[in-house]
């Protein structure tokens, strides 16, 4: 072969090799809220290694990722307020007030509205995300906790653990219209992908309530059996969809475990051992890895959801509890 002809040749691989993009290549992103340390650890999506450990407030729990993904939003409880890092540089670039010891928060569908549970004040506050701005406090249950928005952005759910309650807010009037009754310290509610039924996770009651949207009836509730496990250790906390919603995952809090429940059936057809006192749970941005973070072993399990299988644990701050996930 000439010179001539390798010099083509070699120029058309350059030519015809495919042109990456960036933002396709760059890895997710996890990050982390650890209550003990008053940090957000963030870690690779792709090598679940250490990225940044980002300072926040006092006692961080609550954390979601803007629509957008450009921030992502924790709540301090201790400080009375809420760190916002910015996704890019992955540090706070302010801090806004949310009321008295802030537990979780949730956002609109449209990232504009942020939804505190005050614990303290046993209050959903309605800020402002662009300014701060609070547009509305509506009084809810003894000791708020978890909250779910409609995909439609017309509907809230709040439980408070003291009470035992959903509370359904509509959002364009800003009241309560229903109270449901659930089991002992509800922890966490979560629409179905078809906003049809609210999920509702009882820590002390050891079950899942599962509430008609419309009509805010109970219709079902799931309870765990483990052998070898006393019943008062089974505390369902973190709920998660798998991305097809056939399957819905709950942490099971001081029993360890990962429970996966069939939605079509209502049946668990599995228990996933995992780190010690599991409180939440993330979807990979494929819907292919469940991550868990367990507050007592300070780190991280991966889980492959096809398989139903713990695949290694990941070490993070001190009380992991929150997680949220940038594409």
């Amino acid at each position: 072969m000439s010179i001539y002809t390798m010099r083509l040749a070699f120029a058309f691989i350059v030519i015809a090799a495919p042109m990456v993009d960036a933002s396709t290549a760059r890895a997710s992103q996890i990050f982390v809220s650890n209550e003990r340390d008053n940090t957000v650890t963030v870690l690779d999506g792709a090598t679940l290694s250490i990225v940044k450990t980002i300072p926040v407030g006092v006692r961080p729990r609550g954390i979601v990722i803007t629509p957008d993904h450009r921030e992502v939003l924790v709540c301090n409880g201790d400080s009375g307020d809420i760190s916002v890092i910015d996704a890019e540089r992955l540090e706070v670039s302010r801090t806004m007030d949310s009321g008295p010891d802030p537990e979780t928060l949730a956002l609109s569908p449209d990232g504009d509205i942020i939804y505190v549970s005050n614990e303290d004040d046993s209050m959903v506050t309605m800020l402002e995300r662009a300014n701060g701005t609070v547009l509305a406090k509506v009084p809810v249950g003894i000791e708020p906790e978890g909250l779910a928005v409609s995909a439609d952005g017309k509907t809230v759910v709040d439980v408070s653990e003291s009470t035992s309650m959903a509370h359904f807010i509509d959002v364009p009037s800003r009241t309560v219209v229903a109270n449901v009754l659930v089991d002992t310290r509800p922890r966490v509610a979560v629409f179905s992908p078809d906003d049809k039924d609210v999920w509702v996770t009882s820590e002390v009651g050891g079950t899942v309530a599962i509430i008609d949207a419309a009509t805010h009836k109970v219709k079902a509730k799931i309870g765990f059996e483990l052998p070898g496990v006393r019943k008062e250790l089974i505390s369902p906390v973190g709920l998660r969809f798998s991305r097809d919603g056939k399957t819905v995952f709950a942490a099971l809090g001081r029993a360890n475990r990962v429970a996966v429940i069939d939605v079509a059936s209502l049946k668990v057809v599995k228990y996933l051992l995992v780190g010690d006192r599991v409180w939440q749970l993330a979807l990979s941005p494929d819907g292919k890895t469940l991550y868990a973070s367990n507050g007592l072993t300070n780190d991280l399990s991966v889980i492959d959801v096809a398989a139903l299988k713990v695949l290694r644990s990941v070490p993070v701050g001190r009380l992991p509890w929150g997680l949220a996930i940038k594409p």
